[in-house]
């Protein structure tokens, strides 16, 4: 099945909120409604990318790209701090087309890395490692060719 990914709207923001229950933290900054909050917040900001993928049941997914400045990577570093995938749907499918955009967006953005959490699922890690996702201490990051510069990395 084919998802779309686009960027997520105001009204996205519950769904996904739901979708990630469980990977927000209960205990930080007040849980699902701060992170709601957050998250709407972050809809409007250049230095993040909310995205959304949907099927023709609905959304089937989400992610959160955050950018930081880096000196030693060179540019900005993106985090995906959020990956969520609607457990009724085709979760490698969702996985890939969540992240191509994500390294597309980081790209757009000026990125020379873009990081992860290290997946804890042998299959999972290995869907992240086939896009050019390498083992990083806890983390997994992949390099990315910014679009207005040549990214360095070592």
């Amino acid at each position: 099945m084919r998802y779309q990914v686009r960027a997520a709207r105001i009204t996205d923001i519950d769904r996904l909120v739901t979708l990630a229950d469980g990977e927000l933290g209960s205990d930080v900054l007040g849980g699902a409604v701060a992170a709601s909050d957050l998250l709407r917040q972050l809809v409007y900001l250049p230095q993040a990318s909310v995205l959304i993928a949907e099927s023709r049941e609905g959304i089937a997914g989400g992610a959160v790209l955050a950018l930081r400045p880096s000196v030693s990577s060179g540019g900005y570093v993106g985090t995906i701090d959020l990956l969520v995938v609607d457990k009724r749907q085709d979760a490698a499918g969702v996985l890939d087309a969540l992240l191509e955009e994500l390294l597309r967006s980081a790209g757009n953005k000026g990125c020379s890395l873009v990081e992860a959490p290290r997946p804890e699922d042998p299959p999972t890690l290995d869907q992240w490692q086939r896009r050019g996702f390498v083992e990083s201490g806890p983390r997994i990051e992949h390099a990315v060719a910014a679009a207005r510069a040549t990214a360095r990395h070592s």
